[in-house]
C-alpha cells in the first residue's frame, strides 16, 4: 500500500470514532438511550444496522474464500440467510416487539425466572465471545494481507477503535456507524466490481475461463441437504440471536419490526451477487492459492486492480463491515450484563448512571476478551472451520428454545434449557470426541443438521407429553391483538425519543455527505478514478433527502 492508503484508512477510522463520540452525551441522558436508543428508531436504520451487522467483513474472508474455491455456491449459501430473514419477517420479528421486554434476557427472566436467565446469559456471553473474535479476525487478516503488518497488531488497534466508540455511545452510537459504515463498504465494492471485470477482459472471459461447474449453486460438500439445514439454522440465529433481537424491539411498533427483517430479506437477496463477484473473478486470475491462501481472495484482487488511494478506501470499507458486525455484539454483552444482571442481581439499587458506568466497564472487559480469542482463531483450523462450526453445534441449541416459547405455553425452564443442553452436548461430542473414539466424523451437511435438529426434537416432544404452562400475565398482557401489541409511552417519552431520532438521522446525513465528497476526491487523484468519481457524487447527493427527513420529523413536533 501507498502513502496515501494509510491516509484514507486513518481518515475514515477517525470519522467512524467521530460519529460514534458524538453520541456520548446524546446516548447517556439514560439507560433507555444506551440500551435501546430511546425505543422508536426508524425502520430502515435498524434495517440497515442488521444487514451490515449481519455482512461483516468476515463475510470477505469466509464467503469470499469460497466464492474463489467454488464460484457461485458462496451465494447459494447466502440466500439461505435472504429465505431465513423473510421467515423471520413474517413470523419472528413482530413478536419480539409485542413481548415488550428490551432485551431477551428479560423476556427469559419474566417467562421463565432467573435461572434460566443467568443459564443463557452465561452461554450467549461465551458465544458472543467466540462469534465476535470471528469477525475481528478475517478483518486483521485483511489488513495484514495489504499491509505486512502482524495481525495481531491489526486485530489489537480495530479492537480498541470499536470498543472505544461503542463504550461511548451506547446503541445510538452503533446504528449510525453501522448505517455509515454500510455506505462506505457499498461504495468501496461498487469501485472494485467495473475494474476486476475490466482487469479479467471482460464478462465473457472470465465466463469461459472459470472453472467446469463454477457457476452451480451446490455441490457435494454444500449440497442441497446443507442448504436447507443452513437455512433452518439461520432463521433461528436471525431470528434469536439477542444482538439482533435488538434491532426489532428498538422500533416503535410491531410493523416496523416486521419491516426491519423485510428490508434484510431484500438485501441479502441481492448483494451476494455483487459482492462475490471479486474473488470469483481472482479464481480466473491466479487459480494458484491453496488452503488458508484463499482466505486473502478478496485483497489480494483489490491490490491488483485498484490504484493507490482506493486500496486504502476499500480496505476501510471492509474494516467497517467488521466493525458493524463486533460492536453490534459488543453492545448486546454490555446492556445484557448491565440491564439483567448488574442492575437485578450484582446492584438492584443501581441508578440510571450507574447502569451506564456498567455497560461501559463491560464494553471494554468484553471487547477485551474478543481480540485475545481473535488472535487465537489460526489455531483451530482458520475461520471457515471456525464460524461454520461455531454456528452449527451453538446456533440451534442457544436460539431455537427460546423462539419456539414465544408461540407456546407448553415450554418450561426445564424443557428450553433441555433442549439447549442436549443439542449443545451432542453436537461437541461429535465434533470432538466422535472422530476419535468412534471413527466418525460428520460431514458439514449432517453437523449443521444436528445442530438445529436436536432441540427441535426435543421441544417438540415437550409439546406432546406437556400441558399448558401458565404464563406470567406481564408476558400474556402483551399477546392481545395487533393493535394492543405496541408499547404506548408518555408524551414526553416519545418526544424525547423524536429528538434522538432527529439527531440521529442529522449525523447520518453530515456523515454520507463526508463520505462521498471524500471518495469523489479520492476519484479525482487516483489513476483510473472516474468509477470513483461517481460512486462518490451520488453518495454525496444522498446527503439531501436524508437531512430533509431529519426536518420533516422536527416540524411535526414543533
Amino acid at each position: 500500500m501507498s502513502k496515501i492508503d494509510y491516509v484514507v484508512m486513518a481518515i475514515f477510522a477517525v470519522l467512524i470514532l467521530s460519529i460514534g463520540m458524538a453520541f456520548t452525551r446524546k446516548g447517556s441522558k439514560s439507560s433507555s438511550s444506551f440500551f435501546e436508543a430511546g425505543g422508536e428508531t426508524p425502520w430502515w436504520i435498524n434495517g440497515l444496522s442488521l444487514f451490515i451487522s449481519y455482512f461483516s467483513a468476515g463475510t470477505f474472508v469466509v464467503w469470499g474464500s469460497i466464492a474463489y474455491k467454488y464460484g457461485l455456491v458462496s451465494n447459494g449459501i447466502q440466500i439461505s440467510m435472504a429465505l431465513a430473514g423473510f421467515f423471520v419477517a413474517i413470523f419472528i420479528a413482530g413478536k419480539w416487539k409485542k413481548i415488550g421486554a428490551v432485551t431477551a434476557a428479560e423476556y427469559i427472566g419474566k417467562r421463565f425466572g432467573v435461572k434460566p436467565q443467568q443459564f443463557y446469559t452465561i452461554l450467549i456471553m461465551l458465544y458472543s465471545l467466540f462469534s465476535t473474535a470471528a469477525v475481528l479476525y478475517p478483518v486483521g487478516k485483511m489488513v495484514n494481507v495489504v499491509t505486512g503488518l502482524p495481525i495481531n497488531a491489526c486485530i489489537l488497534v480495530i479492537g480498541a477503535i470499536i470498543i472505544l466508540y461503542t463504550a461511548a455511545g451506547g446503541l445510538w452510537a452503533v446504528l449510525v456507524t453501522d448505517v455509515v459504515q454500510f455506505v462506505i463498504l457499498t461504495a468501496a465494492v461498487f469501485i472494485v466490481i467495473p475494474l476486476a471485470i475490466q482487469h479479467v477482459g471482460g464478462m465473457q472471459n472470465f465466463t469461459s475461463k472459470a472453472p467446469p461447474d463454477f457457476f452451480n449453486f451446490l455441490n457435494s460438500e454444500y449440497s442441497i441437504g446443507f442448504f436447507l439445514a443452513f437455512t433452518a439454522y439461520q432463521t433461528v440465529y436471525i431470528g434469536g440471536n439477542w444482538a439482533y433481537v435488538q434491532r426489532y424491539t428498538s422500533v416503535s411498533s410491531v410493523p416496523n419490526a416486521r419491516k426491519v427483517a423485510y428490508l434484510f430479506t431484500g438485501l441479502y437477496l441481492i448483494s451476494p451477487f455483487i459482492w462475490m463477484l471479486p474473488p470469483m473473478i481472482y479464481r480466473v486470475l491466479n487459480p494458484n492459492l491453496t488452503g488458508l491462501q484463499a482466505e486473502g481472495a478478496y485483497m489480494l484482487i483489490c491490490q491488483q486492480v485498484l490504484p493507490a488511494g482506493l486500496i486504502g478506501l476499500v480496505l476501510s470499507g471492509m474494516v467497517s463491515a467488521t466493525a458493524s458486525k463486533a460492536n453490534t455484539t459488543i453492545n448486546l454483552v454490555a446492556v445484557v450484563f448491565a440491564h439483567d444482571v448488574y442492575k437485578k442481581i450484582i446492584r438492584p439499587g443501581a441508578s440510571e448512571k450507574n447502569l451506564i458506568a456498567a455497560a461501559r466497564f463491560f464494553t471494554v472487559l468484553f471487547g477485551t476478551l474478543t481480540i485475545l480469542i481473535a488472535m487465537m482463531v489460526p489455531l483451530v483450523g482458520g475461520i471457515v472451520e471456525m464460524v461454520l462450526s461455531t454456528a452449527s453445534i451453538a446456533g440451534g441449541a442457544l436460539f431455537a428454545p427460546i423462539i419456539w416459547s414465544l408461540y407456546s405455553k407448553k415450554q418450561t425452564a426445564s424443557s428450553i434449557v433441555l433442549a439447549s443442553l442436549a443439542g449443545l452436548i451432542i453436537s461437541l461430542f461429535f465434533k470432538l470426541l466422535a472422530p476419535g473414539l468412534l471413527g466418525i466424523k460428520l460431514s458439514r451437511v449432517w453437523e449443521t443438521a444436528l445442530g438445529v435438529c436436536i432441540p427441535l426434537i426435543i421441544l417438540a416432544v415437550t409439546e406432546l407429553v406437556n400441558k399448558a404452562q401458565p404464563v406470567p400475565l406481564e408476558i400474556a398482557s402483551f399477546d392481545q391483538s395487533d393493535k394492543s401489541q405496541t408499547k404506548t409511552s408518555s408524551g414526553e417519552i416519545h418526544e424525547q425519543a423524536q429528538q434522538q431520532n432527529i439527531f440521529g438521522i442529522k449525523v447520518i446525513a453530515i456523515s454520507i455527505g463526508i463520505v462521498g465528497v471524500g471518495v469523489f476526491i479520492l476519484g479525482t487523484i487516483a489513476h483510473q478514478g472516474s468509477v470513483a468519481m461517481i460512486v462518490g457524487g451520488i453518495i454525496a447527493m444522498a446527503f439531501l433527502p436524508i437531512w430533509r427527513a431529519a426536518i420533516k420529523i422536527q416540524k411535526s413536533i414543533i
